[in-house]
């Protein structure tokens, strides 16, 4: 399985959310991250314990880093912006995409981004839920 780095944030997912996703608000220079809240984000769904993995399988891995990269602010604004590009640049690395409206998609990403930390277990099986009722093997 491929995993997505900071590189591919920096140069895909931050370019294309600053590009295409672009509203009132600006997302800021990806220079201006905070220190290391993207490097654990990005991190985290490849943990492993006792040669387990923490998030066995793409949708778990793609659910905990889209909720992380919504709930943790790695960046001064546009992070749920991001955290959408990162969710499609992961799921385009390993072979997958979502046919999701673009709306429900924003519902959604806000339902999360809303959602009070201590029902995260139950955001991420929302999220989790979500994902597998939307996502699709690229053709």
């Amino acid at each position: 399985m491929e995993n997505i780095t900071l590189k591919d944030v920096e140069y895909i997912a931050f370019k294309l959310a600053h590009e295409a996703l672009s509203f009132d608000e600006p997302i800021p220079d990806f220079l201006t991250r905070y220190p290391n809240a993207l490097e654990s984000c990005l991190a985290t769904p490849f943990q492993s314990f006792s040669k387990k993995d923490l998030y066995p399988g793409i949708i778990p891995k793609a659910s905990i880093l889209f909720y992380l990269m919504i709930k943790n602010h790695p960046f001064q604004n546009g992070n749920k912006r991001i955290a959408m590009t990162t969710l499609f640049v992961f799921l385009y690395k390993n072979k997958r995409w979502l046919k999701v409206n673009t709306q429900e998609l924003y519902n959604f990403t806000v339902w999360v981004s809303q959602s009070p930390p201590k029902v995260k277990e139950e955001t991420v099986k929302a999220i989790e839920k979500f994902l597998k009722t939307y996502i699709m093997s690229q053709q």
